[in-house]
């Protein structure tokens, strides 16, 4: 069976454990979402999160992607944020379907491209967003600190 890629449409405990497994895997420095960050997430006009299941669309929550939209004065402008598959079951083509459903979805927003950022690090993840298409952008990337 292949992968099922849909948004989520709600806090429930299924999605919450799912959160609290993958998160840790992306990073250890930020804790997985409390139901009410999750519920905030959801109802945000900017964000939309994506569960993967495998296999099908029974299967678990094995991936999630959040997809962010938002204007500025010259156009929509996209990220993708927090890409995670679960460990178990990488090298299925799971990060990639909701990689390419984020970039549908950000091209249907009317945004003219997506950002994104990756640990060099993550060696696996940089190869999957070349392989799609993605571009190494020659840049400074700055970040303030509360």
């Amino acid at each position: 069976m292949a992968v099922h890629i849909q948004r989520a449409d709600r806090a429930d405990d299924e999605l919450l454990a799912a959160l609290r497994r993958l998160v840790p895997q992306l990073t250890r420095n930020h804790p997985p979402p409390t139901r009410a960050d999750l519920e905030a997430l959801l109802a945000s006009e900017a964000g939309t999160l994506l569960i993967a299941r495998h296999p099908g669309a029974d299967g678990p929550i094995v991936g999630v992607l959040t997809l962010v939209t938002y204007r500025v004065p010259t156009g929509v402008r996209a990220r993708i944020e927090d890409v995670v598959v679960d460990e178990g079951a990488r090298g299925q083509g799971i990060g990639e379907a909701l990689v390419r459903e984020g970039l549908r979805l950000a091209q249907q927003a009317g945004a003219d491209g997506v950002a994104l950022t990756s640990n060099p690090r993550r060696v696996a993840a940089n190869r999957l967003y070349q392989k799609i298409g993605f571009k190494r952008w020659e840049t400074n990337v700055y970040f303030y600190a509360f």
